[in-house]
């Protein structure tokens, strides 16, 4: 234990790089990481998170001097989080070991630390791109679009998303509680970082062609996908509520004006089959608007989305027992039109009616009833979501084996 608080605080900066069968290239990025260390005058470490790799990476990374990790649980993420774990320093570089980044070259990433930034990123875009480092598809529209997703989203102020240079604080580290175990990890740590407010800097980064004589473990497209899907994950707002509030307000507009009779728009006659759809529209931008609810609280609740003050407000303002009552209500006036209609068909003797006469009475019955119940029961399950409940014991996560 006295070991450990003496590393902690005699360690400035280590060097993180996850490894799987990287035998080609993982001395280099060690030496280039050494000699930084030494010309600078930095009081640092190496650490090698080997991630199952069957080839001699793990020896040349002990007989060059850094700290091998063994990491089980497989997974860019996994490698990554195990080996900043079990470093020692008060500032983290991370970089991949296919020696696309120079490791030499750390003195700007160093500098923004010290000077109080939280997550230093890299920026190939600012830094250059080297001939053949980086396929026309990332370079071009992966990247840019990804940055401009993340950039909307959650307003990141950097330009380059997921450059795999980047260099971060063990406070900040800790404070953004990363759980993703596969390429998401990179995402998450800046969509984390940007909603604990940490603060974050750029350094242009030159990104070099790596150095395998085989494919690279990442697949554009589909670790693409993930990463957009993650992030469109963790903005209930953008994914859910924005659509949602969007379908009940067109579709509440465009009922109420259909309700009144046909309408004419650019010669296009609306009438009764509109309506159908414009009451659909409510119904699904309701259910959206309820997932953003459901969603932003398990998200709380599990730990990828920080805690939000405005959550509790809600459930305060939105207690089970006004919903209850504005579903009841919603209801009631749903089987008060039903009423109405039957009362008005029976005034025919219960004959034939006109088809839009029926229609335009029962399809706003039917969407109150559609809305009252729903509102009902996502009263019942949000206040299951907000039931306080004890803390449960935490398992402790498997310990990384270390080989000095």
């Amino acid at each position: 234990m006295g070991d450990q608080v003496s590393l902690a605080t005699t360690v400035e900066l280590t060097v993180v790089i996850p490894c799987l069968d990287e035998a080609r290239t993982i001395g280099r990025c060690i030496e280039k990481a050494q000699r930084f260390l030494t010309e600078n005058g930095v009081a640092g470490e190496i650490v090698v998170a080997d991630n199952g790799s069957t080839d001699d990476s793990r020896s040349i990374a002990t007989r060059l001097g850094a700290r091998v990790v063994e990491v089980e649980r497989r997974g860019y993420g996994a490698a990554l989080f195990d080996g900043v774990r079990a470093s020692h320093g008060k500032y983290i570089v991370m970089g991949d070991a296919d020696d696309s980044y120079d490791f030499s070259a750390l003195s700007g990433f160093l500098t923004e630390l010290r000077a109080g930034a939280d997550l230093v990123m890299g920026n190939r875009f600012k830094g250059g791109i080297a001939p053949g480092a980086m396929p026309w598809k990332n370079r071009y529209i992966g990247n840019p679009v990804l940055t401009a997703v993340g950039r909307v989203l959650f307003g990141a102020p950097v330009g380059d998303f997921h450059c795999g240079l980047r260099a971060f604080t063990r406070d900040a580290f800790e404070k953004m509680d990363l759980v993703t175990t596969g390429m998401e990890f990179a995402s998450e740590m800046v969509i984390k970082a940007r909603l604990h407010g940490l603060r974050m800097a750029e350094v242009p980064t030159v990104l070099h062609k790596d150095g395998r004589d085989r494919a690279p473990h990442l697949r554009p497209w589909r670790d693409g996908w993930r990463h957009l899907r993650f992030m469109l994950l963790y903005s209930p707002r953008w994914l859910f509520l924005y659509p949602g509030l969007a379908l009940m307000l067109v579709g509440g507009i465009a009922s109420i004006l259909l309700l009144r009779g046909p309408i004419v728009v650019a010669g296009l006659y609306f009438d009764i089959n509109t309506l159908l759809y414009t009451s659909a529209a409510i119904v699904v931008g309701f259910q959206l608007v309820s997932f953003s609810f459901f969603a932003r609280i398990l998200g709380i609740r599990e730990g990828l989305i920080p805690e939000d003050g405005s959550i509790e407000g809600l459930f305060k303002f939105l207690s089970l027992e006004v919903g209850l009552v504005v579903g009841a209500l919603m209801i009631a006036g749903g089987i008060y039109d039903a009423i109405a209609s039957v009362l008005e068909w029976g005034a025919t003797h219960f004959g034939a009616l006109q088809p839009s006469t029926v229609q335009r009475a029962i399809i706003p019955s039917v969407t109150l009833l559609m809305l009252g119940s729903q509102t009902l029961f996502s009263s019942l399950f949000l206040s299951m979501l907000g039931l306080r409940t004890r803390p449960t014991a935490q398992q402790p996560s498997a310990a990384a084996n270390a080989h000095p």
